[in-house]
């Protein structure tokens, strides 16, 4: 969504409005109807309890809710905060995306209940209360609706042994299953099992596409609720065969089996191996194969997604450094032990973050101990593209965008036929080859830290410590808007710094949702606001946002993952915020502001708002005066005002404070006191130097120190990298080497019984060329034939010769006969 520009943030700075303007008396006392609605008065957004605007009635209709969140599969209880109910009611409705209602209800203690629905997507999902069974909805909040990987293990079904389960009717694979789960969650004496399949109907790629769970049958009704639940698989009758893929759900026994949308446990979805028929389990490889052939004629018939496919990055380095386009695939992820079920060989890989515009396809990089990409065209355990994202693609709902469930059917479970039930890996393999680096290119890198430094994106470099709101980065190509506030440091000795830092950070694209990334109260701690609104992370550390993903991995950093591939990571380092901005190459030429001109020359990166560019080699005091020319303007800011001081300081007062007189680098003298140390500390490295002047504090020189060295990193982890692609073995031969850039050799050999024609070795040269093609194995014979044949022919004309002299003999001494008397 496209925000009004700060129309509260506007409203701030106009008189209070006479009778007759703005809301209507009536509506000016209530946030009934009004969640999100700014009033000088009686406000109703969420900025209100920092200003102390807020309604008195704020908390009953704009409503907190816990736990916050859960899997898109329903069935999750959540309380409303702050509301107690203790009128009479005929009927508690909770209301989703204004289509989808659920049944909740209200406790002993007043508590009001709502349910979470069965969704087909993830993200932020509105939702209304209704206390009088539907004839009114005052009341309004937002439920989080997860991917079903994301889910916390305790509030799930989990399927012990899991991998049994999965190949339940293969060979040596009988017996009972066992499911368990925390009876505590569900608040029943006893309970139903029940399985559930999913399946996507309709002609591909068509509106008559549609995603579906169905109810199947029970496993178990009003057994007691042990939290432990054994059985002996049966093959499930004809009719229910068609769902390969399912899940298992427990609700309690007073509902009726299959009953929609009541409090449940689900475990994930999986290959349903142990409900498949009677065909299956007599021959389950010639079936498996039977649905590998079926998929693979399906895949031919289907378009093309790998066209549209971002190529994967050339090294291990680039892949964790890209964070604006690949994320962490969580099963086979190097921080938590590399085990990487799927893709043996690899220590780690991952996913493209944004699904393929047309066909919502997702790419998957695997990489090896070594950082070489690993391909599936060498290994089993390469990476494999995805005709659908695991995670997903707005705006979900319809195949082949339903979260985890699309990406199960099109390409896990005929993983399963052609892979793991059945031989035929290289059929899979062929429909799902892994992307070579042959086009990929890396990001542009930008960053700004510590009093604060600038590096731009094409290596110049600044400091300009100004005391106010600016704009980091502007780009009409996608309506990208990165701005930033900068705040006084204090000195040891609790005075104002001479120098600033950054405090918040907030950044919009296009019509997406506004993310600012700030200093909270607290020292060292990191608050997120989601349109002015604060988030919590109590529950979830991923959030699918309109227009972006936002990811916080630690308490100290936040990853903001843009639709266009733009990156943002924010972090804290010292008392002051760091950010790095990565943008992909399509932005070259269409960048301004701090963080420059993107466009390879970074003579023109001080550029102005009016176009005069500074020279290279302007003066502090020059560049104090070129940031000064990008303050945000209140017209356009992103920026939160949730408090009195911000409101004075940022709102009323000037975007950018003329009063505040930085100390300028080229004019600072070093503090003989900590020369000594500051030498140690920060070697031939400015930044940290010129900090430990401005603000009299070596942790602070430290960080900045710290924070340039991690830019530096990042910088070389992205440096451009020239690959040849993938070189085939030669026939009836094979080759050592998997890895295919610049100065890597390959080496061939042939198989028994062959000879190598054509060069023994092959390497990836500058210009992306190997510098010979791949040899041929030839037949050849036997030496030891070959001599016989030799020798043989040698014996033979021999013996010819022999024979031919002694016939000759022969007839002379015949005629000398003839001729005496």
């Amino acid at each position: 969504m496209k925000l009004p520009l700060l129309p509260w943030a506007l409203l701030l700075l106009a008189t209070a409005p006479g009778p007759g303007s703005g809301p209507t008396a009536g509506a000016q006392e209530s946030c009934s109807y009004r969640c999100g609605d700014w009033n000088e008065q009686c406000s109703c957004h969420p900025t209100c309890s920092g200003l102390g605007t807020c309604c008195s009635d704020f908390r009953d209709f704009c409503l907190e809710i816990s736990p916050y969140s859960d899997s898109m599969m329903g069935g999750k209880d959540f309380v409303v905060q702050h509301l107690n109910w203790f009128n009479s009611t005929d009927g508690v409705i909770c209301r989703f995306n204004e289509s989808i209602q659920t049944r909740g209800h209200v406790d002993s203690l007043g508590l009001v209940h709502c349910v979470s629905p069965l969704l087909y997507e993830t993200g932020r999902i509105p939702f209304t209360l209704s206390m009088d069974n539907g004839r009114s909805f005052p009341r309004s909040g937002t439920w989080l609706a997860v991917h079903p990987n994301k889910v916390s293990q305790t509030t799930k079904i989990q399927l012990e042994n899991e991998t049994r389960w999965q190949y339940y009717g293969t060979a040596g694979t009988k017996g009972n299953l066992t499911l368990t789960w925390q009876a505590t969650v569900l608040p029943t004496h006893f309970v139903t099992i029940e399985l559930w399949g999913y399946e996507e109907t309709g002609r591909p790629y068509s509106g008559e596409w549609t995603a579906k769970w169905s109810y199947l049958y029970p496993l178990a009704t009003n057994v007691s609720n042990s939290g432990f639940f054994t059985f002996t698989p049966k093959p499930a009758p004809q009719n229910y065969q068609r769902w390969e893929v399912g899940a298992i759900r427990i609700i309690n026994s007073q509902y009726s089996s299959g009953e929609k949308d009541v409090q449940a446990l689900w475990s994930n979805e999986h290959a349903l191996a142990w409900h498949l028929g009677d065909d299956f389990r007599e021959d389950p490889v010639a079936w498996a194969r039977t649905q590998c052939l079926a998929w693979e004629e399906l895949e031919d018939q289907l378009p093309n997604f790998l066209e549209e496919l971002p190529d994967c990055p050339c090294t291990l380095a680039q892949a964790r450094a890209d964070t604006g386009r690949f994320h962490t695939d969580y099963g086979c992820d190097i921080e938590h032990g590399s085990e990487c079920t799927y893709h043996p060989g690899a220590v780690h890989c991952v996913r493209s973050v944004q699904a393929s515009p047309r066909y919502a396809s997702g790419q998957q990089c695997c990489y090896t101990a070594a950082g070489t990409q690993l391909l599936t065209a060498d290994s089993t355990g390469g990476s494999t593209p995805d005709r659908g994202h695991d995670w997903g693609a707005p705006p979900f709902r319809a195949p082949p965008r339903v979260p985890g469930l699309s990406h199960w059917l099109y390409d896990v479970i005929s993983f399963y036929h052609c892979c793991l039930w059945a031989p035929e890996c290289s059929r899979y393999m062929r429909r799902r080859p892994s992307s070579d680096c042959r086009t990929y290119r890396p990001p542009r890198l930008a960053s700004a830290f510590g009093d604060p430094h600038f590096v731009t994106f094409d290596g110049a470099n600044f400091t300009f410590n100004g005391h106010g709101e600016y704009v980091l980065l502007e780009a009409a190509l996608t309506g990208l808007s990165v701005q930033a506030r900068a705040q006084p440091g204090t000195t040891p000795e609790g005075t104002q710094a001479r120098g600033t830092g950054l405090t918040a950070v907030a950044v919009q694209e296009g019509n997406s949702d506004v993310v600012e990334v700030r200093l909270a109260d607290g020292v060292g701690v990191l608050q997120v606001l989601l349109n002015q609104e604060v988030l919590s992370f109590a529950e979830q550390s991923w959030m699918d946002l309109q227009g972006m993903f936002l990811s916080v991995a630690a308490e100290d950093s936040v990853s903001i993952m843009l639709s266009s591939g733009a990156g943002l990571e924010v972090s804290i380092q010292g008392p002051f915020l760091s950010v790095t901005v990565l943008l992909p190459e399509k932005f070259l030429n269409h960048t301004r502001g701090l963080l420059g001109t993107l466009n390879d020359n970074p003579t023109d990166d001080f550029t102005l708002r009016s176009g005069q560019v500074l020279s290279a080699g302007a003066s502090s005091r020059q560049l104090f005066q070129f940031g000064a020319d990008w303050a945000v303007e209140n017209a356009s800011s992103l920026l939160t005002y949730d408090s009195l001081l911000l409101v004075k300081d940022f709102l009323y007062g000037p975007k950018h404070d003329p009063t505040f007189q930085p100390l300028f680098p080229d004019e600072t003298t070093p503090n003989s006191s900590h020369a000594t140390e500051v030498a140690e500390l920060c070697g031939d490295n400015h930044f940290c130097s010129y900090d430990v002047a401005a603000t009299g504090s070596l942790s602070v020189g430290n960080a900045t120190r710290t924070a340039y060295q991690l830019h530096q990193s990042r910088v070389q982890s992205l440096q451009s990298v020239v690959s040849c692609g993938w070189l085939a073995p030669p026939l009836n031969g094979g080759k050592e080497g998997i890895r295919y850039l610049v100065g890597s050799t390959i080496h061939f050999h042939c198989d028994s019984g062959y000879s190598l024609s054509g060069a023994e070795a092959s390497t990836c040269q500058a210009d992306g060329t190997w510098s010979t093609t791949t040899p041929t194995c030839q037949p050849r014979h036997s030496y030891t034939v070959l001599l016989s044949i030799i020798f043989g022919g040698l014996a033979v004309a021999a013996l010819v010769a022999v024979v031919y002299v002694v016939l000759r003999r022969r007839k002379g001494n015949m005629a000398i006969w003839g001729s005496q008397p």
